[in-house]
């Protein structure tokens, strides 16, 4: 059960539409939430991940991993191959599914690999020059003066 009423965060703010999503899909009720396949993530740097699902039973052909509008998606779709085959017991799920990671800003995939049943997804956060900490050199208060006075008898 939802306890908060998230309508006055929308509208009352401009440009923090993201952050009420990530709070919204927070604080929704996920008693169904979504159980298959397993996966892991793993944090392998200070700013590098790995996610690795468990698709036993897919091969490469049958897996698909994109990325659109800050959002990782692993769809897996399993062609009929089971045709003439009777099990007595069939526990091995190769069932179809959709697996969401949201993503951060400027966290990219680098690299996915299908090894021995795992699926394992790279990702790196690579942040823009232009928005990581740049050191501002301090003048002496002299030369601010200077400034002034030259200014003044000008």
């Amino acid at each position: 059960m939802r306890t908060f009423d998230l309508a006055p965060l929308y509208r009352a703010t401009v440009g923090f539409d993201q952050m009420a999503d990530l709070m919204d899909r927070v604080l929704t009720d996920n008693v169904g939430a979504q159980t298959y396949p397993p996966y892991n993530i793993e944090k392998t740097d200070d700013d590098g991940w790995r996610i690795s699902i468990a698709v036993a039973g897919f091969s490469d052909t049958d897996l698909n991993v994109e990325v659109r509008e800050n959002a990782l998606i692993v769809t897996a779709r399993k062609a009929d191959g089971d045709e003439g085959r009777s099990y007595l017991h069939r526990g091995i799920a190769t069932r179809a599914f959709e697996r969401r990671f949201h993503l951060a800003d400027h966290v990219h995939v680098t690299g996915a690999e299908h090894v021995n049943g795992m699926l394992h997804i790279d990702l790196v956060r690579e942040v823009p020059e232009a928005l990581k900490p740049r050191r501002i050199a301090i003048s002496s208060g002299d030369t601010v003066e200077r400034k002034a006075v030259e200014h003044a008898d000008a």
